[in-house]
């Protein structure tokens, strides 16, 4: 698959998710419907592996590999699929575009990782001010928006710290198995965790939340993943972490268009704080470089002879 349509797809899958995983976790049972959408791509997944005549690698490394993506989609999922209960399908979006932020903080703690540089630490300062704007306005709204905001922290941490832990293992697993070895090791988790939290074992699901648990399982776990592990293969993770960049935007106008959501001010102000970190984390340094270019040299000029 050619890499422009990759990222393309994850823009248009990871904007339509949020509020696919609101209307999937409506009827009150979101683990189960978390697991049933995994269950599905899974399964979706292995016939496309199948078909293709292609093996699920099983070495150390390559287990490794989906052990380390684990966190990223049991645990954001789950949280996600919780939070979705209480907060604007916009505003979970918002919550996940602070990944490059807090992705580069968790670098900091790791040998032989770049350092930050100050549009970096401006970014991330800005991007705190944002948070605890909307954390101030959930303050107003109750406990329950409060604790929903905690769990997308958590889920967008869990996110962070699993791709860079997929891309630190570089097993070279291809963007399919890679998707099916993850999903398959975080299975027994989510069923674990279906059965300890007491939903019940039919799930209530709409017609709306079925054909959004559907979608879910077809784009947003098995393409979405897809695309997403592939353009994190070929691509630098800065130029991954724009997707964050741009989802943010789409999701809030869906959730405002298909779900008639209205943030409050104060919620939007937050998430705009937010979309300015991110913006000049990833910006900043190639904005410094181009104007350090476009100003002329203060050096003496030294003539050159054109060759005869």
């Amino acid at each position: 698959m050619p890499t422009a349509l990759a990222y393309l797809i994850v823009v248009l899958v990871w904007a339509s998710t949020p509020l696919a995983i609101k209307w999937s976790a409506e009827a009150g049972a979101p683990i189960g419907s978390v697991m049933l959408r995994m269950l599905i791509a899974f399964l979706l997944g292995l016939v496309i592996l199948l078909a293709l005549k292609r093996r699920l690698r099983r070495d150390r490394r390559a287990l490794r590999s989906y052990a380390a993506a684990v966190p990223g989609v049991f645990g954001a999922m789950a949280l996600s699929y919780h939070a979705s209960q209480s907060l604007p399908s916009g505003m979970l979006s918002v919550m996940f575009g602070m990944a490059p932020l807090i992705s580069g903080l968790i670098l900091q703690a790791l040998p032989g990782a770049t350092r930050l540089r100050r549009w970096h630490w401006l970014g991330c300062a800005l991007g705190v001010v944002g948070l605890a704007v909307v954390f101030a306005d959930s303050l107003t709204l109750g406990g329950e928006v409060l604790g929903a905001l905690l769990l997308m922290l958590g889920a967008v941490t869990l996110f962070s710290a699993s791709g860079i832990a997929v891309q630190r293992v570089a097993a070279g697993v291809g963007p399919l198995e890679q998707t099916l070895g993850a999903l398959a090791l975080s299975l027994p988790c989510f069923l674990a965790l279906w059965l300890a939290s007491g939903e019940p074992p039919g799930l209530p699901l709409s017609e709306r939340g079925l054909w959004a648990v559907l979608y879910l399982a077809l784009f947003g776990s098995l393409v979405g993943f897809l695309c997403y592990f592939l353009i994190l293969s070929r691509l630098p993770a800065a130029t991954v972490s724009l997707v964050t960049l741009i989802t943010p935007v789409l999701a809030l106008g869906l959730g405002m268009l298909l779900n008639q959501e209205q943030p409050s001010p104060s919620m939007l102000a937050g998430a705009g704080l937010i979309l300015v970190a991110l913006g000049a984390y990833l910006f900043g340094d190639r904005l410094t470089r181009l104007k350090a270019i476009d100003e002329p040299s203060t050096a003496p000029k030294v003539a050159v002879r054109e060759p005869e």
